[in-house]
C-alpha cells in the first residue's frame, strides 16, 4: 500500500467534503468516485493484462487518470474507505443481467459497510446500471436517486441487487455475502481478463458520466488495434479522452482513424439507468 495517497485520490474525484465515517460521507464518496472514474476494459483488449494490487491500481486510476473494471474500482474504493475510517468487507457476485445464474461465475466485486448498526452495499465498479448511492442491506429496501431505483432483495438464500430497467425491476447480480480475500479476486481477475469465454476479452465495455448523463458502450468483436485506432464520439463530440489516457511508460497512443458514432452509444440523464447498446 506504499503508493496509496488519499489526498491524491480525493483530488482525482474532486471531493472536498467531510471525511467523517458517516453515511453522508459514504454516499458522497461513492457518487464522486463513480462520476469521476470511468468503467473500461481497454487494457484487456490491448493484451496488457490487469494487475489488481493496490499500487498498480493507484498508478493507473489515480495518477494516470484512467478507468478500470470492478476489481480495480472495488480494490481502490476499499482502500479509500479504510483510510477514512470505515471497515468495508469485500464480496463476490454472479452477474445475472445478461446470462442466468447457473452460467455466471463469481467474477464481480462489491463491498458492504456497517454504519451505526445498519449494513449498506456499495458497488463502484459495476458499469452501466450501477447505483450511485449505498443501498441498505434490507430485503426490499429501495434507494431512489432521481429516476434511478435500486434495491437489495432475498432470493433462494442469496442477496440480489435489482435496478429499474425500462420500467421493470431487473436483477443485476446475486451474492451469498461470503467475505472474499485478495487472492480470491486474483483468480477471478485472471479468468475475466484472459479466458476466451470471458466477455471482457472480445468486446469493448465503457461507461462514464458526463454533464449530459451516463454514456455507455458495449461493442462486440473489438480488438486492441480497433480500439486504439478509433476516435470515439457522442453527438459529434469526441469522448476518447475519457478512456484513452495511457498508463505511464506506454508507447501506445490514441491515433486518428475511423470513428464510431452515436449508433454505438446510449446516453440518458444522469439520474436514469443506461442501457448498453451495440
Amino acid at each position: 500500500m506504499s503508493a496509496f495517497d488519499l489526498n491524491a485520490y480525493l483530488a482525482r474525484i474532486g471531493w472536498q467534503g467531510s471525511l467523517e465515517p458517516t453515511l453522508d460521507t459514504l454516499a458522497g464518496l461513492t457518487r464522486a468516485h463513480i462520476t469521476r472514474i470511468p468503467f473500461e476494459n481497454v487494457d484487456v483488449l490491448l493484451g496488457r493484462g490487469i494487475r489488481i494490487d493496490l499500487d498498480s491500481i493507484v498508478a493507473k486510476m489515480v495518477f494516470a487518470g484512467r478507468g478500470g473494471y470492478c476489481f480495480e474500482h472495488g480494490t481502490l474504493f476499499q482502500a479509500v474507505l479504510e483510510a477514512v475510517g470505515f471497515r468495508p468487507v469485500a464480496h463476490a457476485a454472479r452477474v445475472v443481467v445478461i446470462v442466468p445464474r447457473h452460467q455466471s461465475p463469481r467474477t464481480h466485486m462489491f463491498l458492504t459497510v456497517d454504519i451505526e448498526g445498519e449494513r449498506f452495499m456499495v458497488d463502484p465498479g459495476f458499469g452501466g446500471h450501477t447505483t450511485l448511492l449505498p443501498v441498505p442491506l434490507r430485503d426490499g429496501a429501495e434507494v431512489r436517486d432521481g429516476s434511478d431505483r435500486h434495491r437489495m432483495v432475498r432470493h433462494e438464500g442469496e442477496w440480489v441487487l435489482e435496478a429499474e430497467v425500462d420500467g421493470t425491476m431487473t436483477g443485476l447480480w446475486t451474492a451469498t455475502l461470503e467475505p472474499q480475500l485478495p487472492i480470491d479476486f486474483q483468480l477471478a481477475n485472471h479468468w475475466v481478463s484472459t479466458a476466451a469465454a470471458s466477455p471482457f476479452v472480445n468486446r469493448l465495455m465503457l461507461r462514464a458520466l458526463t454533464p449530459g448523463g451516463r454514456t455507455a458502450v458495449m461493442r462486440f468483436s473489438s480488438t486492441g488495434s480497433s480500439v486504439m485506432n478509433r476516435t470515439w464520439f457522442f453527438r459529434g463530440t469526441s469522448i476518447t479522452p475519457l478512456f484513452m489516457r495511457m498508463a505511464p511508460g506506454s508507447t501506445a497512443s490514441a491515433r486518428p482513424g475511423s470513428s464510431t458514432r452515436a449508433d454505438s452509444w446510449g446516453q440518458v440523464p444522469v439520474s436514469s439507468p443506461s442501457n448498453f447498446r451495440r
